[in-house]
């Protein structure tokens, strides 16, 4: 029976079926069996939409039935939703067979989207609790009618999130704080007609975001071009789902590592993007050095990062992907890649380059379940003549809110940012556009407080962990060492002249 569904609703339907697996499933595996089951389900319900609508267009015809062309996805006969409800037993196998036979029909969207988890072992999932979330699902009839494509991507988003929270660690691959998704969607504001890459896109959340502002705005947004790459094959599968379910079609999702094998190329060189949105895993270790010190893509233009610190090569990958002329990219990381000085060298063939244009401080928590601060660096290969040479230094640290321990931005927090960046309205407090020559004395450090220092005299309430309070504390000490260190040497250079 057809029926509206409201937000409230399919968000409670959609999380009360991760709760039937809570006795038999860890927190971090939800998401293996959640998000195909709930795309299946979508897929046959819309078919089924179709079917009717075709059958009414076509006075009965059936053989229309078959025509690909009047279908988002083809169900093949035998394996509908409806047909694994009806198996008695062996569910688990049931489901892997609807699986396969669903992306062998749609070979070129779907080919590999459900994954490989465990649906036949029943120990883990014993018929008993398949037939329950079967059950569950099929309380709801998920047509486009009942659930239009963007309220079924809010609550796929809502259940992404819930994952995150209830998995804890292992949900920084597939999850940025989407306020801070946001904030780096705005200051870039993308355009009809671009094409939009994330290098390490997680569930695909930033590229979703960059087509939800062109929806804000009612600018066309079907012709937008959307590009993805995610090491991790899940990952990457559940990122697939969701620009589906948002009614995104022209997009290229890969699996894969993109500093040891990028996946969109033109010709010899790295294809080119108009816009580039990117959470890079921060400081990562496992990755190969080796290989690109001889980059044949020429990745490595500002120098080879350390083998303990891949950031500055996700930073270089991303910035040879951008369009020489209309290439502007956001990418949020981890507040060191701004003073580090093992990146030192990097940083001032960064600077000297002119791409960067700006760096925005963030406050702690931003990134998911670390206290570290973040930061985001944005990059532009043509910077208008008037801030050329220079860059635009914001300290947005403490625009930030915690509730119920988390922290985010309120839209007051990124409309004050995001009118700074385009007007540059100066405020010695907040902002400030810096010379390249102050940059020069200061090492080429980028550290915030070296060019905009808070002058807040108001006390606040610190009501972070104390586990979040030393990890904001080291974070300070070693910015402190780099100080003092530096005070050291002029010190020195005072004595010596």
């Amino acid at each position: 029976m057809s029926r509206r569904i409201s937000i409230e609703e399919l968000q409670s339907y959609l999380w009360n079926s991760a709760v039937l697996l809570r006795t038999n499933i860890d927190a971090g595996a939800y998401k293996q069996y959640i998000f195909p089951l709930l795309f299946f389900k979508r897929i046959c319900d819309v078919y089924d939409e179709e079917c009717r609508q075709i059958l009414l267009e076509f006075d009965g015809d059936e053989e229309a039935l078959e025509w690909e062309e009047n279908h988002h996805f083809m169900v093949p006969k035998g394996y509908h939703w409806n047909d694994v409800r009806m198996v008695p037993e062996n569910v688990g196998a049931a489901l892997v067979e609807a699986f396969h036979k669903l992306e062998q029909a749609n070979m070129e969207k779907l080919s590999g989207i459900f994954g490989e988890a465990a649906w036949t072992n029943k120990n883990r999932l014993p018929d008993r609790l398949l037939k329950e979330l079967l059950e569950h699902f099929s309380s709801r009839i998920l047509s486009l009618e009942n659930c239009p494509e963007d309220e079924l991507g809010q609550g796929y988003e809502y259940l992404i999130k819930k994952f995150a929270d209830d998995s804890g660690h292992t949900a920084q691959e597939f999850y940025t704080n989407r306020t801070v998704v946001h904030l780096m969607t705005e200051m870039l504001k993308p355009e009809s007609g671009e094409s939009i890459y994330d290098p390490t896109c997680g569930s695909a959340g930033m590229l979703i975001s960059a087509i939800a502002c062109l929806k804000k705005q009612k600018k066309e947004w079907r012709n937008v071009s959307v590009f993805g790459q995610e090491i991790n094959a899940l990952t990457s599968a559940i990122g697939r789902m969701n620009l589906f379910l948002h009614g995104v079609k022209d997009f290229q999702i890969v699996n894969g590592d993109t500093l040891k094998d990028p996946a969109f190329l033109d010709g010899d060189r790295l294809k080119q993007f108009d816009l580039i949105l990117a959470n890079p895993p921060y400081s990562i270790s496992q990755w190969d050095r080796a290989a690109f010190a001889s980059d044949k893509y020429g990745r490595n233009f500002l120098g080879l990062p350390p083998q303990g610190r891949a950031d500055y090569a996700f930073l270089q990958h991303i910035i040879k992907s951008m369009d020489d002329k209309t290439g502007r990219c956001a990418i949020l990381f981890p507040h060191g890649v701004l003073f580090r000085k093992e990146e030192r060298d990097m940083r001032e063939k960064l600077v000297r380059s002119d791409y960067l244009e700006c760096v925005i401080g963030l406050g702690p928590n931003l990134f998911y379940n670390s206290p570290m601060e973040a930061c985001i660096i944005i990059c532009r290969m043509c910077k208008k003549k008037e801030y050329q040479g220079k860059i635009l230094f914001i300290n947005a640290v403490h625009e930030v809110e915690r509730k119920n321990a988390q922290s985010y931005l309120t839209d007051q927090h990124i409309e004050k940012v995001v009118k700074t960046y385009e007007e540059h309205e100066l405020d010695d407090d907040f902002a400030r556009m810096v010379q390249m020559e102050e940059i020069e004395k200061n090492d080429f450090s980028l550290s915030i407080p070296l060019y905009v220092k808070k002058n807040d005299l108001t006390m606040e309430i610190d009501i972070r962990t104390a586990q979040e309070r030393y990890e904001s504390w080291k974070s300070s000490s070693d910015r402190m060492k780099m100080y003092y260190t530096k005070l050291n040497q002029m010190i020195e250079i005072k004595l010596d002249s």
